[in-house]
């Protein structure tokens, strides 16, 4: 994931946000969870900043969207608790996604702004941009 692919990524996934009229906190992380670049779109929450960043760290540090993720760590199913590890950093809120190149992971798209479905909409449009 380079600072190119970040760029077409985040350009997909602006055109999705702007096509639903929210305006979103888009990242993209490189395979190892790092931050290769972030777009806050005109009038987005500053507050999201900070969740589209982790969103994206969390999807590739687990391997996993985060809005399944969430499904996963409700009372009593088998990830429960783990929005508490790693100092607070894992996300367990829709528009998190991992990019992948065939089956291998190589970086990740967070995005927050909206409501979870439109999170997670625009990360799948950003995903498929790459």
């Amino acid at each position: 994931m380079n600072l190119e692919d970040a760029r077409r990524i985040i350009a997909a996934a602006e055109a999705k946000a702007a096509e639903i009229g929210q305006p979103m906190n888009i990242a993209v992380a490189d395979a190892g969870g790092n931050l290769v670049a972030h777009v806050r779109m005109d009038n987005a929450w500053i507050g999201s900043i900070d969740i589209s960043i982790k969103k994206a760290w969390t999807s590739r540090a687990f391997d996993i969207a985060t809005k399944d993720l969430a499904e996963h760590s409700q009372s009593g199913d088998q990830f429960f608790g783990i929005h508490a590890s790693n100092g607070g950093k894992v996300m367990i809120f829709a528009g998190g996604i991992p990019i992948k190149k065939g089956k291998k992971v190589v970086g990740s798209i967070g995005v927050s702004g909206g409501s979870g479905e439109q999170d997670h909409a625009v990360a799948e449009a950003g995903a498929k941009a790459y």
